[in-house]
């Protein structure tokens, strides 16, 4: 009997679907026991990223692993490292092109391909260097009072970000204005920047930026309004870990219900969302917090 080939996509998709169902999608509380959410990194410090970061942090929250790097069997030897007996390695993804003669043309031309590695988190190896075991740095924990670094941040972006007493948070499509609800509405600062994090996504799927809304500014259907909600909550979840804070999504459970039913109807649409959600957080460039906080100080 020839073997089942191997389908990527739909592997991905049944992991987060089972998250998803189970009521703890991976970027929602991405390490388990109360450790700190980390961006997954190679063994040589390089962040992974799109689907390899929700793939892994899915990983990690289901198996409680707690450093943030990964690498493949004979990296772990090259290193010094021996994965410990009985350990079972998880999946990463790979995206590349080979160069084929094209059968029509004869003409050398670039051919896409996805390939699954198989990868091991540092908390399965003995052996390795000491940095390698190294807890992530502490989440920034808030009281009753906002950060001034954040808040620098946050109003840099360019984004047209108004408070009033309305309790509701959306992003104006047409207006290009994100509305937030005053600060002290929120039971936590962490749930406000959170909640900024997630309309500030959709800001930049504007058709002046990354283009994911048309001109009139809207989402058209069910289906293409539950994906855009999906690339806001993985967009500022990726962001906000950069940001030193772990977000705290609590979504609705219609939202629940219709991401899943977009990944049921498109096993590819998760790897989709995180590419877009990468691309969102970039955009914002959660890395310039500190010159950011520096420049309104001085102002």
């Amino acid at each position: 009997m020839a073997k089942a080939q191997f389908d990527v996509y739909q592997e991905v998709t049944d992991a987060i679907l089972a998250e998803i169902e189970a009521g703890t999608p991976p970027w929602r509380q991405p390490w388990s026991g109360g450790a700190v959410a980390a961006l997954p990194q190679k063994w040589n410090g390089q962040a992974y990223s799109g689907i390899n970061v929700i793939l892994l942090w899915a990983t990690a929250a289901a198996r409680g692993f707690v450093s943030s790097r990964w690498m493949t069997f004979r990296q772990a030897q090259e290193l010094g490292g021996a994965v410990r007996k009985g350990e079972k390695s998880s999946t990463s993804i790979k995206y590349g092109a080979v160069e084929r003669d094209n059968a029509e043309t004869g003409l050398p031309e670039q051919v896409p391909f996805v390939r699954a590695y198989r990868v091991f988190n540092a908390d399965q190896i003995d052996g390795l260097p000491s940095e390698f075991y190294a807890q992530p740095e502490p989440a920034r924990t808030f009281d009753t009072t906002t950060d001034s670094r954040l808040d620098a941040w946050l109003m840099s972006r360019g984004a047209d970000i108004r408070s009033t007493d309305e309790p509701s948070a959306y992003y104006h499509m047409k207006l290009d204005q994100i509305h937030l609800p005053q600060v002290e509405r929120f039971y936590s600062p962490t749930g406000y920047y959170a909640t900024a994090l997630h309309e500030l996504m959709h800001w930049t799927g504007h058709h002046t930026r990354l283009a994911r809304l048309d001109e009139a500014g809207e989402v058209k259907g069910r289906r293409d309004y539950a994906f855009e909600e999906l690339v806001a909550e993985l967009g500022a979840c990726m962001a906000g870990v950069k940001l030193g804070i772990a977000p705290d999504f609590s979504q609705s459970a219609a939202y629940v219900e219709s991401w899943a039913k977009v990944l049921k109807q498109d096993k590819r649409a998760i790897f989709k969302a995180a590419a877009q959600g990468q691309a969102a957080a970039d955009f914002v460039r959660p890395e310039e917090v500190e010159r950011a906080a520096e420049e309104a100080e001085a102002a």
